[in-house]
């Protein structure tokens, strides 16, 4: 039934309420999952002054960042014994980088958290999860902002055994360290 699952994470704690689920569902029908990721900054558009370099640099650190928190959420995964993998997709944003990688690795359920946000700040800000429920090919199952006074549920932290590095950044870069 749910051989594949995608889990979408923007590094949050709110993000990271999906994957308990995800973690039961895994355990349940002895799933993977694949963690992504996704770095988007809008396209530069120079006016005279320059900021390319300043752009350039703050793309590549928002990646370094992105694999280490995903080769991180995939380590504590990996030692609990689930197939767990990684996808992070550059340049894309949030929603079309999800439904994309749904569809490209013919994942058979999407796994995600919505912040929750109404009236105004749904308007301003958009809503991913709104945005993937509307175009997704798959089944997606939500989590929800638990309500104040509520704590989020965390999985355990582990220590890295090694420094991570950062090679040259590819468009889609995809790990298992399982």
């Amino acid at each position: 039934m749910f051989t594949h699952l995608l889990v979408p994470l923007d590094g949050s704690e709110l993000a990271e309420i999906a994957l308990p689920m995800a973690w039961a569902i895994a355990e349940k029908f002895s799933s993977k999952i694949t963690l992504l990721r996704a770095v988007h900054l809008p396209p530069y558009i120079g006016d005279g002054l320059d900021f390319a370099d300043l752009y350039t640099n703050l793309d590549q650190s928002m990646q370094q960042e992105a694999r280490a928190y995903l080769e991180d959420k995939n380590k504590v995964l990996c030692s609990a014994g689930l197939d767990v993998h990684y996808h992070l997709v550059v340049g894309e944003p949030p929603a079309d980088a999800i439904l994309l990688a749904a569809d490209e690795l013919g994942v058979d359920a999407i796994v995600m958290s919505t912040h929750g946000r109404g009236g105004m700040m749904r308007w301003v800000f958009g809503s991913v999860a709104d945005r993937v429920l509307q175009r997704a090919r798959v089944p997606i199952l939500l989590s929800r902002v638990p309500p104040p006074g509520i704590s989020l549920v965390q999985l355990p932290a582990i220590e890295a055994e090694e420094d991570l590095h950062s090679p040259e950044e590819p468009a889609r870069v995809t790990g298992n360290s399982c």
